[in-house]
């Protein structure tokens, strides 16, 4: 019997998708990845649907959005609309059988939803219903979870909320960053799309709805989400380092002794535990052990001294990054200050 099955799915996914037309919509690197996996394969979408170019850095460069680069690669028809709905039309003159979405950036209204014949799928990276919204990569990692994973799901009005049809888990590793997860997580969600389109076209899975009462949500981060609070403990800001490296990043400011503010971007970190004795001013700056740079942290539980958070990484605005024993050789007079 499995045999038989694996027989169709492989007859529709190399013959039926031929007269299969798939609309995709995505901006970032995470639909950049599913993009081209997919255009590699039968499952070439007829047209891309992505986010305005937009100025990036210092020199406000026009940069294309990761999605678009993809689409060019592999001569994909492209529309980038301010509004999902200003595309209605050539959208409906597409006459697709799918929508895919993946990382767009917008919530598709009803009479874009409605468009496609089979409907529309979301490939979202978390184990829907956990970590509806904006960020679930970085909050995985942020509350210190040990796995994630892929949903894909049917579509409706509600952000994150349609009936799933199919899921699939990833361990997350010790020293996983934002930005390996997303990779790890699109590269999942691209081979799990496939094999879901497949078995979808040829009516093999049943939608199961989501627990609403399971629910957990992730806001939209900002640039200032990325500021390092050091009354935290050092265990929560290795984690937060880790989250926030594909964005927003994490900095904090070193008052210099002559008054001068400096935005230090944190870029690697590790936690150095406290076995009691002096506790030192919060934010406050040391040399630890391998000649690299420790920060007093807030302790995790009542009793002793704080533990210490390791930068092994860090970059001052406009340099490069480079490593706590270089830097403290280009700034002799750094120990001592209170990273504010």
């Amino acid at each position: 019997m499995k045999k038989q099955r694996d027989k169709s799915l492989f007859y529709f996914t190399m013959v039926q998708y031929e007269k299969l037309k798939i609309i995709f919509l995505g901006t970032p690197e995470f639909g950049a990845i599913i993009l081209e996996k997919l255009a590699e394969t039968n499952f070439k979408p007829v047209l891309v649907i992505t986010a305005p170019d937009k100025p990036v850095g210092r020199k406000q460069i026009l940069t294309l959005p990761p999605v678009k680069v993809i689409a060019q690669k592999y001569k994909i028809p492209t529309l980038q609309p301010d509004k999902i709905l200003d595309s209605k039309f050539k959208i409906q003159d597409s006459k697709p059988d799918l929508i895919v979405v993946a990382a767009y950036g917008q919530i598709l209204p009803k009479g874009i939803l409605d468009i496609p014949k089979r409907g529309s799928l979301n490939v979202h990276p978390s184990l829907l219903p956990k970590y509806r919204g904006a960020s679930p990569i970085q909050y995985a990692i942020l509350n210190g979870d040990k796995k994630t994973g892929v949903t894909i799901m049917l579509m409706d009005e509600k952000m994150d909320r349609g009936p799933i049809l199919n899921q699939r888990t990833l361990e997350i590793e010790k020293d996983e960053t934002s930005t390996t997860l997303h990779r790890k997580l699109a590269n999942l969600g691209a081979g799990l799309l496939m094999e879901t389109i497949s078995k979808w076209m040829q009516g093999m899975i049943k939608p199961r709805p989501q627990d609403d009462a399971q629910a957990t949500y992730t806001k939209i981060l900002t640039r200032e989400d990325g500021r390092i609070n050091w009354k935290k403990t050092a265990k929560d800001l290795e984690q937060e380092i880790r989250a926030f490296d594909y964005w927003p990043g994490s900095f904090t400011f070193w008052e210099k002794r002559d008054g001068t503010m400096v935005r230090i971007k944190i870029l690697k970190s590790r936690v150095l535990e406290s076995k009691g004795g002096i506790t030192y001013s919060i934010g406050k700056t040391l040399v630890v052990p391998q000649n690299e740079i420790g920060v007093q942290c807030r302790k995790g539980f009542l009793g002793g001294g704080g533990d210490f958070l390791v930068i092994e990484k860090l970059q001052i605005e406009g340099k490069k990054e480079i490593g706590s024993e270089e830097f403290l050789r280009g700034y002799p007079d750094f120990i001592g200050t209170i990273f504010k």
